[in-house]
């Protein structure tokens, strides 16, 4: 890149701070005279503030006034705060619930446009591709929009194309974010602990994903291929299909799919169907992602879901997927088994298995906490049957006691809470325990099948005669190595860094406040003899000496005032 490339990106890069800039001064300004007027404050300030941004200001919670700011920063921010919603283990669960609402309401790409990127992709006339391409999109999003087309074939199918130039912002956003992050991180010591960095790095990942369309086409194709590959009688889902010939990173191509969104309950009443019958098998398709296949789609809300003509549940949009390992799957079965029986030591073994065997601080008080959430999921009346809000307490016991869980945990948790909400509005007294009950005990059967457990044996026994053939030479090697000295010993105190980072610095002022006492003892002498050469009847070295003195006081005091918050 030369030296012009440099500037432009310098130039983009200022810019895009400045912008979010002004999108934070304009509602942290709201929120100061959201303060002003409900504590009754600065009346005299008040009174030049004008009427329309008081009203602005007393319209909106704060944590509104945050999900307003990413709907104004764009794509990136929203895609971030979106992600963010998956997380309520570090945000208050009032800014998860805003958070979840972000829209990407855009204006679409114009049609020409549209038209120039299939063709440079494709590589080809729009003309020779299809026999049909409907210039006018029937859904538009912040990265992407969607045109109904026709192949020669008489196949209808539809085409996602990635809005122009979202690469090149996205990008610049992510970089502006890193600093944010820095400056987060660095400033505010009390963040670190959430790690900052790792949630852009985290987040830029998940979205480079999203902008790589073949990736969301393996997606597709996984889905498709497990319900296809599903002969059971409670196999209700449906999926389009993916036209690797006219896909690419940028274009993906899959099978236009016709039917009733899941929420129009008029519609699907008017089609003849059963609307409790289509909430039940939702919660089929649903239980079967997670404990058969171990593979699910972790944002079913209503614009996701369509009941087809045969009444099987179509899935759409699969930029945003779950994946469980077949471990996890019996854990989470044996999870749910356990606050059934309210069996409170099983319930903390399956914790610490999920959480990669961590150490538990506090066992009583674990213990305690265990034993107060089963007793009152026992008594529940409200929320009876909603397995996210068990998954959503655990959640914070687990926090509160310093658990890790993995992050599919908090995806798979937020899914639930969506798919019983459209659940609930199909069929409210759908007993959901009732229906995944056999699907637990499946998954925690599957481990003790004859087979399965023989094949284990055989494995652990073939893998230990393994080990035994090496072990001779293992050990004469780590003989070998500690006899020549070659053994090293790495300790590491925990907590002891910060002890001698406070140490250098206590160390360093000291040895500051030395030379400033010695150079104002050391001056004042030049002065009082009347060392030469002299400016006016004044020591030249006194003056000196007593300026160098003043700066190193100032700097000890700024020092002494910034404390350990620096690095």
């Amino acid at each position: 890149m030369g030296v012009f490339g440099q500037i432009s990106d310098s130039y983009n890069s200022v810019a895009r701070y400045n912008q979010i800039l002004k999108v934070l001064i304009k509602y942290g300004f709201d929120d100061l005279v959201f303060y002003m007027k409900r504590e009754k404050r600065f009346q005299f300030f008040q009174k030049f503030i004008p009427k329309s941004s008081k009203k602005r200001a007393l319209k909106h919670t704060k944590w509104v006034k945050m999900r307003l700011v990413c709907e104004e920063l764009g794509p990136t921010f929203v895609k971030f705060g979106q992600i963010m919603s998956n997380r309520p283990d570090l945000i208050p669960f009032d800014l998860v619930f805003e958070l979840e609402k972000l829209q990407n309401n855009v204006p679409p790409i114009p049609e020409e446009q549209a038209k120039d990127i299939v063709e440079l992709e494709l590589k080809d006339k729009v003309e020779n591709l299809f026999a049909w391409f409907d210039p006018k999109p029937f859904a538009s999003a912040s990265m992407a929009q969607v045109h109904k087309v026709t192949l020669h074939s008489g196949e209808r199918i539809v085409l996602k194309i990635q809005r122009p130039n979202i690469r090149e912002i996205i990008f610049e956003d992510i970089k502006v974010m890193y600093s944010i992050a820095a400056i987060l991180e660095k400033r505010i010591p009390s963040l670190k602990s959430f790690d900052p960095i790792g949630l852009v790095k985290n987040f830029e990942e998940s979205i480079l994903k999203e902008l790589d369309f073949i990736n969301e086409s393996i997606n597709v194709q996984r889905f498709y291929n497990n319900i296809n590959n599903d002969t059971s009688k409670d196999q209700f889902a449906s999926s389009p299909k993916v036209y690797q010939d006219f896909t690419t990173d940028k274009i993906l191509a899959l099978e236009f799919m016709s039917g009733i969104k899941i929420n129009n309950i008029e519609e699907l009443e008017k089609a003849g169907f059963d609307v409790k019958e289509v909430g039940k098998r939702l919660a089929t398709t649903y239980f079967k992602q997670i404990f058969d296949y171990g593979f699910f789609h972790a944002d079913p809300h209503p614009g996701n879901l369509l009941v087809m003509p045969n009444g099987s549940i179509c899935y759409l949009d699969f930029g945003m997927m779950g994946s469980i390992l077949p471990r996890d799957i019996e854990i989470f079965g044996q999870l749910f088994i356990s606050i059934i029986k309210k069996d409170v030591h099983k319930i903390i073994k399956v914790l610490q298995k999920l959480s990669s065997n961590s150490a538990i601080p506090n066992m009583r008080d674990l213990e305690f906490d265990i034993n107060e959430f089963v007793e009152k999921n026992y008594l529940r009346t409200i929320h009876k049957n909603e397995m996210s809000t068990i998954l959503l307490e655990l959640k914070d016991i687990i926090v509160a006691h310093g658990l890790k869980v993995p992050t599919y945990f908090y995806l798979f948790a937020r899914s639930l809470v969506t798919i019983e909400g459209v659940i609930g509005k199909l069929n409210p007294d759908l007993q959901q325990f009732e229906m995944v009950r056999p699907y637990l005990f499946k998954s925690v059967s599957r481990n003790y099948n004859p087979l399965k457990m023989g094949e284990k044996v055989l494995n652990s026994v073939y893998e230990l005669s393994n080990y035994m053939e090496d072990f001779p030479g293992d050990l004469k090697n780590a003989i070998r190595k500690i006899n020549s000295g070659q053994v090293k010993v790495d300790l590491t105190h925990k907590g002891i860094d910060p002890m001698v980072h406070t140490l250098q610095r206590i160390t360093k002022q000291l040895v500051s406040a030395f030379i400033a006492v010695a150079l104002v003892i050391g001056s004042s002498l030049f002065i009082i003899n009347d060392v030469k050469p002299v400016w006016g009847n004044t020591s030249v070295f006194g003056i000196i000496g007593l300026i160098l003195a003043s700066i190193l006081i100032f700097g000890l005091l700024a020092n002494i005032k910034k404390g350990d918050y620096d690095n």
